[in-house]
């Protein structure tokens, strides 16, 4: 018998296994009525405000209060609404856009290259009083920012520096939770392998941070940017009491400043900017979300397979 005629006869023996109706449903993913329904009512919670923001912004000052929240009202004023919010009061929404953007790249960029290079330090050397260090990273991240708030007011007012940009961008270069995100990142995410190699190649430390180790870290870097861009953005009670010249204010304290004047007697009615310029503030985070999800995404995985 030749040698393809005795392949064929073993494929005929060897039956292909069958599959069983438990394997099957073992690799079915298990489907949760109650946690659907839990998500949807997250989702809900999430979107509608996000509606009523969206549809609100179309109406004008009047079709506020005719109209249902919900629902589109007969005249449709968006670009109007929006030509208003950037000119009224000479243009201060724009200034107050500019504040937010500088603090936010001062504030929100060197809080993500502090915590970048300190994540790293701690991650990958060692020291006397580490764990020290690491029970106060800790308990700093447990620490409300409010709580934070009164004694930095006192110690910037001490220093002559309330009502100035600094009093903003410089309690919002140290984020705790940023440092911490990126200590855990930075243990799993290099090797200590290619860090002696470095070293016996000749390498120095700052070089083997900025050419190795900085590009392994950029999904980690990412999101510790968006935490704390995010979180300088909607920065609210620290600008409130540490800001008096309104020239100075950020986005969120400026839109309350004009809640306020509308609400106020004698003051004038400006609900229409309000909730056009909350709609405005919010389009810079979306956009920022959207190009940065793919290293956002990138970071929360990384770690989640090993070679």
């Amino acid at each position: 018998m030749s040698v393809p005629v005795r392949i064929r006869e073993s494929r005929r023996r060897v039956a292909p296994p069958r599959s069983t109706g438990r394997s099957t449903s073992a690799r079915r993913p298990r489907r949760s009525v109650l946690l659907t329904a839990l998500t949807g009512v997250v989702v809900l919670y999430s979107l509608v405000p996000l509606v009523w923001l969206v549809v609100n912004a179309t109406k004008t000052q009047q079709g506020l209060f005719d109209s249902f929240g919900l629902w589109f009202a007969d005249d449709f004023a968006l670009w109007d609404n929006v030509v208003r919010t950037l000119t009224y009061d000479d243009g201060i929404f724009l200034r107050w856009l500019g504040n937010t953007v500088l603090y936010v790249v001062l504030g929100a960029g060197g809080a993500t290259a502090l915590a970048a290079l300190g994540g790293y330090g701690l991650a990958k050397f060692d020291f006397p009083g580490k764990r020290a260090v690491f029970a106060v990273i800790i308990g700093a991240v447990a620490v409300p920012g409010t709580a934070l708030a009164v004694p930095t007011f006192l110690m910037f007012s001490g220093m002559g520096l309330t009502d100035t940009p600094w009093a903003v961008v410089v309690p919002s270069l140290i984020s705790p939770f940023g440092l911490y995100l990126m200590w855990t990142f930075a243990s799993e995410a290099i090797p200590d392998e290619l860090l002696e190699a470095a070293r016996l190649d000749g390498a120095g430390e700052f070089r083997i941070f900025f050419r190795i180790c900085l590009p392994l870290l950029a999904p980690g870097t990412v999101t510790v940017l968006l935490f704390t861009a995010v979180a300088t953005w909607n920065n609210y009670f620290l600008p409130l009491i540490m800001l008096r010249d309104r020239d100075w204010y950020p986005l969120t304290v400026g839109l309350d400043a004009w809640n306020s004047q509308a609400t106020t007697a004698g003051g004038e009615v400006v609900f229409d900017l309000v909730v056009t310029g909350s709609l405005l503030t919010i389009l810079p985070l979306i956009a920022a979300f959207l190009l940065l999800q793919r290293f956002w995404q990138s970071g929360l995985t990384a770690g989640g397979v090993k070679g």
